[in-house]
């Protein structure tokens, strides 16, 4: 992820690419210089944080950035609430942006669910993920069902009941993402990042689809956030405000 984004980054005229961050060096630096550690930076030559690693990286980055005014870009899911709150935490001092998805597609289809929800009866997703992925299920995917529960409660209606009332095998029905709205997993190779939220009514349903089929789809919305955030303290929580 950190290739694609340094390669999608550096080539738009209104960024620089200065360093690309990793324990081990990139296989390519695309004209920018490796560092194994934000602490090898000078923050005076940096502007903006852009971090796909993992929660312990986040966090990590997130102390940097706050102690030397340097605003950050969250791509990376699967934090705990302490983690994320540490994050939230660095927006108090400087500009953060976190989302748990960056493609433009991704984010209206969760904006077309709120929407379509208070008129449906039942509604589920699907995440689909290639199987390096650790975290289940996908940061996107619960966004998705908290958006779904929201708009719901928000037209008065009372959190979905699971019609099945007996699980031959336990989980089958997947995992609660809000108030009932289920979230079901899927890990394959050949996958990069794929969702379904299916809407269900006396005799209709609806299906809002999104496919990432390549990592670069994430990264226009990456560069909205950097667009949008600076040393300004500020915490914005995914980019659909940005849209």
């Amino acid at each position: 992820m950190g290739q694609v984004m340094a390669q999608g980054l550096g080539a738009c005229p209104q960024f620089s690419l200065v360093a690309l961050v990793d324990l081990h060096e990139p296989a390519e630096l695309f004209g920018a210089r490796y560092v194994a550690a934000l602490d090898g930076l000078d923050p005076a030559s940096v502007d903006a944080v852009v971090d796909f690693s993992n929660p312990e990286g986040v966090v990590s980055s997130a102390r940097w950035c706050a102690a030397h005014g340097v605003a950050l870009v969250v791509g990376a899911t699967g934090l705990t609430d302490e983690q994320r709150q540490a994050v939230e935490e660095a927006g108090a001092k400087v500009g953060v942006v976190m989302a748990s998805n960056f493609a433009i597609g991704a984010v209206l289809s969760e904006r077309f669910a709120a929407i379509a929800a208070p008129y449906f009866e039942r509604a589920e997703i699907i995440e689909l993920h290639h199987d390096r992925k650790v975290d289940a299920p996908s940061g996107t995917s619960i966004a998705a069902a908290r958006a779904i529960a929201a708009a719901r409660a928000k037209a008065g209606q009372a959190p979905l009941e699971d019609p099945s009332t007996r699980q031959t095998l336990p989980g089958a029905r997947g995992a609660d993402g809000a108030d009932g709205v289920r979230i079901h997993s899927v890990r394959l190779p050949g996958l990069v990042a794929h969702q379904e939220i299916l809407f269900g009514g006396p005799g209709e349903g609806l299906t809002i689809r999104h496919d990432s089929f390549d990592r670069e789809s994430f990264v226009q919305g990456v560069a909205l956030a950097l667009a949008a955030v600076d040393a300004t303290p500020r915490f914005l929580d995914g980019i659909d405000s940005l849209l």
